[in-house]
């Protein structure tokens, strides 16, 4: 499986195609969740933790200026800070190369289940005083966060249980 930072930005599987941008543990993880998203689309893998994300976002604005594609689809693993970045470069690859003409679709994997998240999701999370009047309006989402976030579950436990 070829990392979407060593691919040939005009190679001819990416022209006009439906593309998949995988993180790397979801196809490690989720074989078989994997080769189900890959039917039909020029697949992908993509680590942020290892590769450098704004090569990565530099990548895929090429990628769609030179070779046009129909379709990215991005899919990564929930709560994962290095997978997030997997959305914010699509989006940002998007406005650079100024293509609002691509389809794209964002999904996450949590517990195994595929979820489609959107395009203004991976943006809010880059701003983190929305995510703020988020948690203020919403406070139970504190309560959900919980059952996914070892961290957070950490971070609420008092000092003499860390």
């Amino acid at each position: 499986m070829s990392k979407i930072t060593e691919t040939w930005v005009k190679a001819p599987s990416l022209k006009g195609a439906d593309i998949l941008l995988a993180a790397d543990r979801v196809k490690k993880i989720y074989p078989g969740l994997f080769e189900e998203l890959a039917k039909g689309r020029a697949a992908f893998l993509c680590c942020p933790e290892t590769e450098n994300p704004t090569m990565l976002m530099g990548k895929l604005a090429s990628i769609i200026t030179c070779s046009k594609p129909r379709e990215i689809v991005i899919v990564s693993i929930e709560g994962s800070p290095h997978c997030l970045l997997l959305h914010m470069a699509i989006n940002e690859a998007l406005f650079v190369a100024k293509a609002k003409e691509v389809s794209v679709k964002h999904y996450v994997v949590l517990e195994g289940r595929l979820i489609e998240v959107s395009e203004e999701a991976a943006r809010v999370a880059r701003y983190l005083h929305l995510v703020q009047k988020a948690i203020e309006k919403y406070p139970e989402l504190l309560e959900e966060l919980e059952r996914y976030s070892l961290e957070h579950k950490w971070a609420k436990a008092p000092p003499s249980a860390r």
